[in-house]
């Protein structure tokens, strides 16, 4: 078998690997829940199923002579924001469509995934091929953002496919590791697929700085809380003050008080707070405001890839911060481990970086300091689809439980509003030296 053979058949393998994990998320809804739009910042799953084909679709368009549309209703109702292609159509409207209904939203992607796969059965250019490798992290994306958005439509009522426990946190000691600075090649550099705002690798300069080993937990953010986080403005941003008063935050999403104690309400149902799980549904002022109360700080995406990727002993940068092995249940709790839960801070050893960092991939999304914006010499490897948002947004790192493994790596950058909440976000702190 040739390479282009390899490949070939390993683009439709994950092909089908992928479609399948997004039919798998929404196996045990019902009817009702596809087309329900609880809050702006959410989309109906129906939307996502549709999406998800339809970009497929746009990139049939690209490498297709003469591709004809599916439905051009369908297109104008499942266009998110892309002005090349038409008109987008109002996200916070998504839920307001009867039409298509979900058994031609269903259908749509059975047709969308036969016209894919007879395709990449057969030779393709190198370009068409890296259109439709970009298609199936683009569905991992929406695989997670479903996640999402099944927590704030459903919580405890959904019903995942697989569900497994948690693995029992190792019981180690918190504690800040000194990272030497100097000079640091950041950025993708191997040789497998990323997004064009992962490239190029470049040189960036750190000072000195120690790393939190583990994320803040729960109980370190009560601490917080008990001190009154949310009612001193001294701790947070102005916007962030703004933000706390406007939207009346005393806690993180998904949390409420009954009596004396704080309770959750997430995919495990209302339940008390587990001290030793990262804190999560934080926005990036609710973050910056804990660093500045516990006089730390978010570390920048430059300080927290090094502490994930950089192995001073070895003077190499690998892919993960165990190494260069694909993620696996051993390394981090990701959609793949069907927890549907964060995992407690200091759990997965075989996971952590050469410093000693643990959870830096999977549990929850961790915020930094830094704006999201193209690196030097950043080219767009498609229009519309990351560069637009390179203004007013933050950069996370490292994924979540709902990120597919397939689409994870120690330089994704992934980036929101800075009082986005519903995302699975948590953080650790820095300090300078």
């Amino acid at each position: 078998m040739t390479l282009e053979q390899q490949s070939q058949n390993s683009l439709l393998e994950s092909f089908n690997e992928t479609r399948n994990t997004t039919l798998e998320l929404i196996k045990n809804l019902e009817k009702d829940d596809f087309g329900i739009q609880t809050a702006v910042f959410m989309s109906p799953p129906k939307w996502h199923i549709g999406h998800v084909s339809w970009l497929n679709e746009i990139v049939l368009s690209k490498t297709q002579q003469d591709y004809k549309f599916y439905s051009e209703e369908f297109s104008e109702y499942l266009n998110s924001y892309y002005n090349q292609f038409g008109k987008p159509h109002d996200k916070a409207k998504r839920g307001v469509m009867s039409r298509p209904t979900v058994d031609e939203i269903l259908e749509y992607f059975d047709v969308i995934t036969d016209r894919v796969r007879k395709v990449i059965m057969n030779p393709l250019e190198k370009d068409a091929m890296y259109l439709f490798t970009m298609a199936i992290h683009h569905e991992c994306q929406h695989q997670e953002l479903l996640v999402y958005d099944l927590q704030h439509l459903l919580g405890e009522q959904y019903r995942p496919a697989k569900r497994n426990q948690p693995p029992i946190s190792s019981k180690k000691e918190k504690k800040s590791i000194k990272i030497n600075g100097g000079l640091y090649n950041m950025g993708y550099s191997g040789k497998d697929y990323c997004y064009d705002i992962e490239l190029p690798e470049h040189k960036t300069y750190l000072n000195d700085y120690q790393i939190d080993n583990f994320l803040v937990s729960n109980s370190d953010y009560l601490k917080f809380m008990e001190e009154g986080g949310y009612e001193n403005y001294s701790f947070w941003l102005s916007d962030g003050w703004d933000a706390v008063k406007k939207n009346e935050w005393i806690a993180p999403m998904y949390w409420e008080k009954e009596g004396n104690e704080w309770v959750t309400n997430d995919f495990a149902g209302k339940r008390k707070i587990v001290p030793n799980e990262p804190v999560c549904h934080v926005s990036f002022y609710e973050a910056a405001a804990y660093c500045k109360w516990a006089n730390k700080r978010l570390p920048t995406e430059a300080e927290w890839e090094k502490a994930a990727l950089w192995n001073d002993e070895k003077g190499i940068k690998t892919d993960f911060p165990w190494g260069n092995e694909k993620p696996t249940s051993r390394h981090a709790n990701l959609l793949e481990s069907n927890i549907w839960n964060c995992s407690e801070v200091g759990t997965f050893e075989n996971g952590k970086s050469s410093y000693g960092c643990h959870q830096m991939i999977g549990d929850v999304w961790e915020w930094t300091s830094s704006e999201f914006v193209g690196y030097p010499g950043f080219k767009s490897g498609f229009d519309e689809y990351n560069d637009k948002w390179f203004t007013n947004q933050k950069v996370l790192r490292g994924g979540s439980f709902g990120t597919p493994s397939k689409s994870i790596r120690g330089t994704y950058r992934n980036f929101f509003r800075l009082d986005e909440r519903w995302l699975i976000s948590g953080f650790r702190c820095v300090e300078d030296v």
